[in-house]
């Protein structure tokens, strides 16, 4: 099994792995800022806590190099933090889940479908991945977007893992994209 790259350039942004020291403070600063814009769709909102962080940075770490979660920061030309990406195994095989949130300062620049679509071409790199998902609540239709702009099909709907985020209805959409041709896997 391969491993993508830790840093993916994305032009006027980058995706880079979460390193654990150095990034303690800032993945702190971009939560604590973005707490009241995920609590209606983030149930691990509740349990934020700078230790949290530290833990969540540490198995950052740990899960990569297991090859379970590739898990980003959404950095600015200028290093600062806009939000978070990830790409994790799921219970099929051959397919990872993407995941994904942005500082609300960041939004509505097309920052998370960009990185969602960075995210989906180094996943489609690895030979092990023969498609890509991403899946949220019915009523989180800024979620939605993204994969509709990039092409992923509907797959079904059905019900969410508990908890259920404060705004969400329960109902879980999944969105799949299948491998692309060879010729157009990874960008530049």
């Amino acid at each position: 099994m391969g491993r993508p790259r830790e840093i993916i350039d994305c032009g006027d942004f980058t995706l880079r792995r979460w390193r654990e020291r150095e990034d303690f403070a800032a993945a702190t600063a971009l939560i604590e800022e973005s707490l009241e814009h995920l609590r209606p769709w983030e149930t691990w909102v509740t349990e934020h806590s700078a230790e949290h962080t530290r833990g969540f940075l540490a198995r950052c770490g740990l899960r990569w190099d297991e090859g379970e979660v590739f898990n980003y920061a959404v950095a600015a030309g200028d290093g600062r933090l806009l939000g978070m990406c990830q790409a994790y195994r799921w219970a099929e095989p051959g397919g990872r889940r993407l995941g994904y949130w942005l500082h609300p300062g960041a939004t509505g620049r097309g920052i998370a479908t960009r990185a969602a679509a960075a995210l989906a071409a180094e996943m489609f790199a690895l030979p092990d991945v023969a498609f890509v998902e991403i899946a949220h609540d019915l009523a989180n239709t800024a979620s939605a977007a993204v994969p509709r702009r990039l092409g992923f099909a509907e797959v079904g709907r059905g019900p969410g893992t508990p908890p259920v985020p404060p705004a969400g209805t329960g109902i879980e959409v999944v969105w799949r994209l299948e491998r692309p041709a060879a010729d157009t896997v990874r960008p530049g």
